[in-house]
């Protein structure tokens, strides 16, 4: 062996190893084209070729059309007999206001208005020399009362049962989202001092603002549908106003089930886990469906429990009589008074409750959440954004020690492992169903790891023509750890039937 720890023989002598950087092609034992067997020259229809031939032609297919798409398509027009109508409007509509008191006005209902508007629309058409059919009448009267009591272009879309979320991008620009898919909407605003004011108008009646000050501001409608608002200068296109609507009817676990988020026995499984106090975890990303499973679950608590739900901004609906709902409280405009999520939790079990509900876990909260289901409050549920039950108890851990206790790790991993007895994973498929694709118990812990077993699974199969997920839910056929607490309400025959 040389000093350089290289050693002799073939490699060292004169014809060897070659100059350092020059590498010599790889041949076989007879004569090879130029560059080697293993690198064959490329066929020249190969390279006139865009895709290449064979099974994945259609995948490769859609991947082009995707790269070729073009972005220039994000614009919200307005065509056709609501262009006209919007068009009247703006004719209408100043001459209409100086004719109209806004404080009477604003005592009115949106009926009583319209009554009041007709007479006055009339003279204001007759003025401008425009004659409408009464068609037309009708919806230029629905456009001025929306916009002025409602949030204007905004009330075609909050009626339609069909959407489920609205995202404006600034005034030129709303997307909707239909059985799952995004499109684009045929609506636009007047400019952006126009989205502006209604995005104020959405915020104060939950007695909070939005301004260049407090650019972001979570509020909810009447209707209990969350709203998120974010004004310039943190938005770019200009006002931006996010939407989530909820169905008007209470969904069930059932319904789920018979939607196919879900199997018959998982949504017995889930039933019993509802009645029996579990304390559970539901964990997914952002539109995933948390909230409304949990709205379903809720459903399977007992009428003469006390329900305490804590929320950033008041979403869920509980189909309980004994139900108080508490809301957070922003700061002011001097930076106090600001009211959190643990603050409201630590109130409330002042409160006597049976149950305390988190409409979502963030932060240092989650101990406090931990606390309640360690002390007494069975039953108590949360939701927090994860992407398998695995990763929301990692989640859990690092939210508890985000807080200013100080608490070994080892000890935080123990409580949970002690509280929360059920984890569910909601999850949003790419076809825009939404699927409980796992539900998982929390047995206890084994050295320094939390440990679990997974009652439920969904396992992707394939996807049809139209492109919808096929897939299908499976019992994991393990005893439940947690059937000794059904077995306290009576549930454990039909759990571990479930569960099997």
């Amino acid at each position: 062996m040389s000093a350089f720890g290289r050693r002799g023989g073939l490699n060292s002598g004169s014809g060897g190893r070659p100059a350092f950087g020059v590498a010599r092609p790889m041949q076989g034992g007879g004569s090879a084209p130029e560059g080697g067997t293993q690198f064959p020259p490329l066929e020249p229809s190969s390279l006139s070729s865009d895709l290449p031939a064979g099974p994945h032609a259609d995948a490769m297919a859609r991947l082009t059309e995707r790269q070729a798409a073009s972005g220039e398509a994000g614009r919200s027009v307005v065509e056709g007999f609501e262009a006209s109508v919007h068009k009247i409007k703006e004719q209408v509509l100043p001459r209409l206001l100086e004719r109209v008191d806004p404080e009477a006005a604003a005592t009115l209902s949106k009926d009583e208005l319209a009554e009041e508007f007709r007479p006055i629309i009339g003279e204001v058409l007759a003025e401008l020399k425009i004659t409408l059919n009464r068609r037309e009448q009708f919806a230029l009267e629905k456009v001025l009362v929306d916009e002025l009591l409602g949030l204007g272009p905004l009330e075609e879309l909050l009626n339609d049962p069909l959407i489920t979320d609205i995202m404006v991008n600034g005034p030129e620009q709303t997307y909707i989202e239909k059985k799952g898919k995004l499109e684009i909407a045929a609506i636009q605003f007047r400019d952006e001092e126009h989205l502006f004011q209604i995005a104020q108008r959405i915020v104060s009646k939950v007695g909070r603002r939005v301004d260049q000050t407090t650019p972001l501001a979570d509020a909810r409608l009447s209707d209990g549908s969350r709203v998120n608002v974010i004004v310039p200068p943190l938005s770019l296109r200009g006002t931006a106003i996010s939407i989530r609507k909820f169905s008007a009817k209470p969904i069930t676990l059932d319904i789920m089930a018979g939607y196919g988020s879900m199997s018959p026995k998982m949504a017995t499984a889930l039933k019993i886990a509802g009645a029996s106090r579990f304390n559970i975890v539901i964990s997914g990303g952002t539109g995933s469906g948390k909230t409304t499973m949990l709205n379903a679950l809720s459903k399977m608590i007992d009428p003469g429990e006390r329900v305490i739900t804590i929320e950033d901004a008041a979403e869920l609906r509980l189909q309980q009589p004994h139900w108080l709902p508490l809301e957070t409280r922003p700061p002011n405009l001097e930076g106090q008074g600001a009211i959190t999520i643990r603050d409201l939790v630590v109130n409330a079990l002042r409160m006597r409750p049976d149950r305390i509900i988190l409409g979502e876990i963030r932060g240092p909260e989650c101990f406090d959440m931990l606390a309640a289901m360690n002390t007494g409050h069975d039953g108590s549920m949360c939701t927090l954004h994860s992407n398998s039950p695995r990763e929301a108890l990692a989640r859990m851990e690092n939210m508890v020690m985000m807080s200013d206790i100080k608490v070994p790790k080892e000890a935080i991993s123990r409580q949970i492992a002690d509280s929360v007895d059920l984890i569910i994973q909601v999850k949003r498929l790419r076809d825009g169903s939404r699927r409980v694709t796992n539900i998982t118990e929390v047995i206890g812990m084994e050295g320094p790891v939390i440990v679990t077993q997974e009652l439920f699974k969904f396992e992707y199969l394939d996807e049809d023509a139209d492109g919808r997920i096929k897939g299908e839910y499976r019992a994991m056929g393990l005893r439940p750890y947690t059937l000794e607490k059904a077995k306290q309400f009576g549930f454990d025959q039909p759990f571990l039937e479930a569960c099997l």
